[in-house]
């Protein structure tokens, strides 16, 4: 079952990007667009020339986010936590063999 949303521009569906709100025909999520814009920097011309949005599709995201910002700000957080998680529990073969070589 898929659910559009924000005038066609935004859809969800189960099987495709786990779930998250992403551009409708893409796999490009919502997520992807706030983190690109609002903590890369890249203009909403830059993120739309870079991976073939419209205008239009990237609005629609920023839009959409700052309607659900509570629940994409966590996702994003608990990704981060995740991630730092996998870091800790994976030591760096690089900085091993780097560290190795010092001694």
């Amino acid at each position: 079952m898929t659910t559009k949303t924000l005038d066609q521009h935004i859809e969800t569906s189960l099987d495709i990007a786990g779930g998250k709100p992403r551009i409708a025909g893409h796999r490009i999520t919502v997520r992807d667009i706030v983190i690109w814009h609002e903590r890369l920097g890249k203009s909403v011309d830059e993120i739309a020339s870079d991976y073939g949005l419209t205008l239009a599709d990237v609005h629609a995201a920023l839009a959409y986010y700052f309607d659900h910002r509570a629940d994409i700000d966590k996702d994003m957080a608990d990704g981060q936590a995740f991630a730092e998680s996998l870091r800790q529990a994976t030591p760096s073969k690089l900085k091993h063999k780097l560290n190795a070589g010092k001694n």
